[in-house]
């Protein structure tokens, strides 16, 4: 993407994944212009911080953010999200600065207190945890899971897989580092930390730590037999954090589930753990042809109990249509302030009805607003168990 202009807003080039990059001065530049526009009452002037900050990345390539510029930069990242439907409360996100972190049993007590605080007895709070940038003199921590919080998998000799087949690659990765799987279908992957100055290393997440939510159905009391469950908190922890021309390669963060995000992607993808079928033998419908529309009410029955299961644990989680009218809110306001909302319309249309959901029926503006979070090719590789190292 060519670096120009877009509704007022400069749209900017991707930025190779790596470590030991310099800071940018210029999106330095742009980001406290931003945050002193927006967060009068700073201690210095801008000028003043400008000058600071000029001086810090001729002298060491970077620069460091102070505590109300990582929050703020945190939060506005969030706020540029183009594929979260929940941006509606960014400037509540909580903060928590974890760059003084720099051995892997640091970052994984970190990780864990962040479950802590955002899991909040079910009250789930929007979290961030940032841990050191990757600097030219040396790379900030990265983790190799994707999420806080997966279930392995395990592959089987008659081609099935007991637990969640996307992630039989990621298990097998760990079991081949040294964990000893217990072979459910629900076991919590371990945290696989990988820190500069040591080799990756394997945390279990606490179980006590470990919100989850059995699975029952309002009117079904069969759906309770599946022995289902799903966790309560989706921490992302693979993508990197960009604030003023800083990256902050593990930066993981939460909001709470939308139910179509369990109910109608994990549980049913065909790669995920493909419920359909049974749900609908269950229910009794003609799977025989795809004109009696068996996969659609199977579907919405699935999000019916996830919904249904959540509410009844006293766990926050929101349907797809109350969030899809919280998103046009979140629009409105921002339009009031005069700022753009970039959207990619094909995540924040639900997977589930989105033709009569309000998102649907419009148009978005997808300019590249920093700060945001990205994804790289190595977090990527991490995630799905392949090396995440070229040689």
């Amino acid at each position: 993407m060519s670096d120009k202009t877009r509704a007022g807003h400069r749209t900017y080039p991707a930025v190779p994944p790596g470590s030991a990059a310099a800071a940018d001065e210029a999106e330095a530049g742009e980001f406290l212009d931003l945050l002193y526009a927006e967060l009068p009452g700073q201690p210095h002037t801008l000028m003043e911080r400008l000058r600071q900050v000029r001086a810090e990345i001729r002298d060491t390539g970077t620069y460091t953010h102070t505590a109300d510029e990582l929050t703020f930069g945190a939060r506005v990242a969030w706020r540029n999200s183009s594929r979260c439907i929940g941006r509606l409360y960014w400037n509540s996100l909580r903060v928590l600065d974890r760059r003084d972190a720099t051995t892997p049993q640091a970052v994984h007590a970190h990780l864990c207190e962040h479950l802590r605080q955002a899991t909040n007895t079910g009250r789930i709070r929007p979290t961030i945890s940032v841990f050191a940038p990757d600097t030219p003199r040396r790379a900030g921590p990265r983790m190799w899971n994707d999420q806080l919080i997966r279930y392995a998998g395990y592959p089987r000799e008659d081609g099935r897989v007991t637990g969640d087949p996307g992630y039989a690659g990621f298990t097998d990765v760990v079991r081949r580092l040294g964990w000893q799987a217990p072979g459910g279908p629900f076991d919590v992957l371990p945290l696989v930390i990988d820190t500069p100055d040591d080799k990756p290393q394997l945390f279990d997440v606490p179980r006590e730590l470990v919100l989850e939510v059995e699975l029952t159905h309002p009117e079904h009391s069969w759906f309770a037999d599946l022995g289902l469950r799903w966790y309560a908190v989706p921490a992302i922890t693979n993508m990197r954090l960009r604030i003023g021309g800083i990256d902050y390669p593990l930066a993981p963060f939460n909001g709470w589930y939308m139910g179509t995000e369990i109910g109608a992607r994990n549980l049913v993808d065909t790669e995920r753990y493909n419920l359909l079928p049974v749900i609908a033998e269950r229910l009794g419908l003609d799977t025989r042809s795809e004109s009696t529309l068996w996969r659609d009410r199977a579907l919405v029955e699935i999000n019916v109990a996830v919904l249904h299961s959540f509410t009844v644990a006293g766990v926050r989680i929101s349907d797809h249509h109350t969030e899809s009218r919280r998103f046009l809110t979140h629009i409105a306001k921002e339009e009031r302030q005069g700022r753009t909302v970039p959207a990619d319309w094909s995540w924040i249309v639900p997977p589930v009805s989105g033709g009569i959901t309000p998102v649907f029926h419009r148009y978005y503006d997808q300019a590249d607003l920093r700060p945001n979070f990205y994804l790289d090719e190595d977090a990527r590789a991490r995630g799905r168990g392949k090396c995440p190292y070229p040689h």
